[in-house]
Parts: C-alpha cells; structure tokens; sequence
C-alpha cells in the first residue's frame, strides 16, 4: 500500500481538532463503521474487539482494554483523519492481574505470554481476517494507565511492528531505563493537571524519549484520569501520527 504524508511539525498538540487545526469536523451522521468482537483461547478465552472503519484502512491501532477503546472509533468518523482501524484487546478486570499482563516490571513470565498474544496471535489473525497488513509507520499501540506501560513496553520492545506509541497517564510500574533501546518509534504522551501521579510518570518519559532522540510530543492539560479526558485526545493522536 503506498502512503503519501505531508511534513508536519510534531512538537506541540494541545487543541481539539478543528478547522484551523488542518482538520475540520465531518458533517454529522450515523455511525457507518462496524464493529467485530472474537473470542480467542488465549487464557481461558479471551476477547478482541475491532472497529471496522467505513473506508479501507489507512492506519491500524492495536490497544489494550480494548472493550472500551475500541468503541472509539466513532470518534474518527466525525474528523478528517485517515481511515483508521482499532484493534482491542480486552484487558482483565482483576486491577492486580491487569498490571501483571501491562507492565513487565512485576510477573514477567505473565507480561511475556500476553506480549506474544498480543503482538503475534492477535496481528497475524487481523492480517488474516480482514486482510490489513500496513506498513511500521501507518501501525501504532495505543494504551491509559496501565494500558499506558503495555504500549510504551511493546513500542520500545517491537519498533519494527509499531511505529507509533499513544500513551495517555501512565503508570508508574514500568519506567525509562538508562539506555535505550533503537530504533524508536514516535511517541505522543497526554496526561492531566489533576492527576500529579501519572502527570508526573509521563514528563518522566517524555525527557527519557526525547534524550535519547525520539519525536515526542508530551501534552499537558487539565483534566484527571478517566475515560472522558482520553478520549478527547485519542482523535489528536491519530491526527498527529497519521494526518493527511
């Protein structure tokens, strides 16, 4: 598939999207992308749901707790962004195995298996299924919270999977090393004013990202840790990453 992308500063990102943005709000409209949930044997069963966007892809995100980010995608329909898939995989509701699963500073052993599910099983059969295979540069991880280490984790640890990393408030379990790894992908960080924790784990990144030579964009604004505050963020990402 050939993708032409135009030049575009990476920087700074701090509005919602818009028509002085470079990308103006679609008309509205029903929702025409569709949605596909598999069970997987993975550990006992385990679910991934896809948004299918109305258009053929111009850019895969593969997510943790996908039960809800993927329910995002009708976000993308109402902004002038490429066409864009979300590949979600469930995350577990037991907070302590979800952190085990996300971050591979706790029960690596754990952390490895869900790393090859999500990073071998679950891409081979989405190229399988829908026939979407992009290439490194069109393909991010996409994460909150915990969700956050998962993809800085599996961004750092495939970059020649993953191109991208979106990672909104991470938590704090899995940190920067002193060296880092290459190549690396491009990174954009949001967390909020109200949540000092993650606010400060993501400046922690963002420093260790950017030394090491990294695009980064880190965006502060107000706003806690929630569903909400994300997902207002979520169509920027994309807009940077894969922006026409």
């Amino acid at each position: 598939m050939k993708v032409t992308m135009k030049q575009q500063s990476h920087n700074h990102v701090n509005r919602k999207l818009s028509g002085s943005d470079g990308a103006p709000a679609k008309a509205a409209g029903a929702l025409s992308g569709t949605f596909v949930t598999e069970t997987f044997e993975y550990d006992g069963g385990r679910q991934v749901t896809v948004y299918v966007p109305p258009d053929p892809p111009e850019a895969i995100v593969f997510a943790g707790d996908g039960q809800g980010i993927s329910k995002w995608g009708p976000l993308l329909e109402k902004v002038d962004v490429p066409s864009t898939m979300i590949v979600g995989v469930h995350g577990l509701t037991d907070e302590a195995l979800r952190l085990h699963e996300y971050s591979p500073g706790f029960e690596l052993e754990r952390f490895a298996a869900h790393e090859k599910f999500f990073v071998e099983d679950v891409r081979r059969w989405t190229e399988s299924r829908f026939g979407v295979a992009l290439p490194t540069e069109r393909t991010a991880v996409f994460g909150v919270s915990a969700g956050g280490e998962l993809a800085l984790a599996l961004g750092l640890r495939h970059p020649q999977v993953y191109g991208v990393v979106f990672c909104a408030s991470p938590g704090g379990g899995y940190k920067p090393t002193g060296v880092m790894p290459g190549p690396l992908p491009r990174t954009y960080l949001v967390a909020g004013t109200q949540e000092p924790f993650f606010l400060g784990n993501a400046r922690r990144w963002a420093k260790a990202l950017r030394d090491a030579g990294a695009d980064v964009v880190m965006n502060e604004r107000a706003g806690s840790h929630g569903g909400a505050f994300w997902r207002e963020e979520f169509p920027l990402m994309v807009a940077w990453a894969f922006g026409r």
